[in-house]
């Protein structure tokens, strides 16, 4: 139990790295690479702003493995033809203040918008659904030799990450992309040794593990963001999350971020979430409890943090190791500063909306308001709470311009 833990406690997370506090700034969607997909120079305001703001390890959002699949218009990819001179100034920044900066990487899978392929891969030929599959096209099965070499991938950009100066590595494994298709059920019915049996289906995370393990070696931090369940009939359930999150300690992971659902499924930003949940302010903190019960490995929980008061009873339960927040951080850039020298410091902020559900859901503006404020703090300006939901349809009408309205994620 961690009774005397507090918010600006330092975390041993391994022998050789030592986090100064308690506070984990999750991935979000910055859509800030340039037109070669390498990071533009207002990533490195960004995460140097956020270094100064007090945080202890701040994840980038999606750094993609891959630059023919895409989740995103302007996502950064991070492989052998990027330009590390610019990742190099992003980590330069990033690291300021004794902060951890990790890239996130990741492989989309079959959530590749419709106007960036006409044939994204997946473990099966299945769709998504849930109104998805207006915007996404049906997904071609993976090959055996194509399986391969996107474990390979995950490890040379991890390589490459290292060599570019972040701190540590984190494997997307939740919300639907590649990794937490192959954990799917629902999503990946192979018949070979990549599907079938749960054991069969972690099968892939393990190797990407493995494969990076390799290649950064024992001393480089690797860790995973993991769905707690995809809260989907026939998707991945609690109990084989348990069994991965097992494996996944037993082979020497270093830290694993629990989240939830899926694109399909939103429960990372709220949805369907009971009212003694929004009590407690952590989404997955009942899931982490249980968890803890099985592992050593450093535990994050991220979504639904408010107040200094949770953050502090989450950690002092023992249940979480890290607080992961996100959205939060795009408002108050200095965030853990603020709850670190007040107990009593509180968040409050309304879901963006221009007042038209479907215009709302279009716009997909659970992220893109926040990926504009994110903008606006790489742009040198102060985030706006009040940032009127219309202008940000329209400045994503005006950049994006027919492809603004295609489904999106974070």
């Amino acid at each position: 139990m961690g009774e005397n833990v507090k918010l600006d406690t330092s975390l041993q997370l391994t022998s050789a790295v030592t986090i100064k506090n308690r506070f984990f700034k999750s991935a979000m969607s910055e859509q800030l690479g340039d037109k070669q997909h390498n990071p533009r120079p207002d990533l490195a305001r960004l995460y140097g702003t956020w270094a100064a703001g007090g945080v202890g390890l701040n994840v980038t959002g999606n750094v993609m493995i891959d630059r023919t699949a895409l989740g995103e218009p302007k996502n950064v990819v991070l492989d052998e033809q990027s330009d590390l001179a610019l990742f190099r100034q992003w980590t330069k920044s990033g690291t300021q203040n004794n902060t951890q900066l990790w890239a996130q990487l990741n492989h989309p899978g079959k959530q590749i918008p419709a106007i960036l392929t006409e044939e994204p891969v997946a473990p099966s030929a299945i769709p998504l659904t849930g109104g998805l599959e207006k915007g996404f096209n049906t997904p071609r099965a993976l090959t055996e030799s194509e399986i391969q070499a996107i474990i390979q991938r995950f490890a040379t950009s991890a390589g490459l990450a290292k060599e570019a100066g972040f701190s540590g590595i984190q494997i997307h494994g939740a919300h639907g992309y590649l990794v937490s298709q192959f954990l799917s059920p629902r999503h990946n019915q192979r018949i070979d040794q990549w599907g079938g049996s749960a054991e069969n289906r972690m099968r892939f995370v393990l190797a990407v593990y493995h494969a990076i393990r390799e290649k950064v070696g024992q001393d480089f931090p690797v860790g995973i963001k993991l769905n707690s369940a995809d809260f989907m009939k026939d998707g991945f359930t609690e109990d084989e999350s348990m069994a991965v999150v097992r494996a996944l300690d037993e082979a020497g992971i270093d830290l694993i971020e629990i989240s939830g659902g899926t694109y399909e499924s939103p429960s990372m930003m709220g949805a369907n979430v009971r009212e003694s949940t929004r009590r407690r302010e952590a989404y997955f903190l009942e899931y982490a409890e249980k968890v803890r019960q099985q592992i050593k490995t450093t535990l994050v929980v991220t979504g639904g943090f408010r107040s200094s008061e949770a953050m502090t009873a989450a950690l002092q339960s023992g249940a979480t190791d890290m607080i992961g927040v996100a959205r939060p951080m795009a408002l108050q850039p200095d965030l853990p500063n603020k709850a670190i020298a007040d107990s009593n410091y509180r968040i409050a902020f309304n879901r963006p909306s221009t007042g038209v559900k479907a215009l709302d859901r279009m716009a997909m503006l659970d992220i893109t308001w926040f990926e504009a404020q994110l903008q606006r703090i790489g742009s040198k300006k102060l985030p706006q709470a009040n940032l009127s939901a219309w202008v940000v349809v329209a400045q994503m009408f005006m950049s994006l311009g027919k492809h603004a309205f295609q489904k999106r994620r974070a």
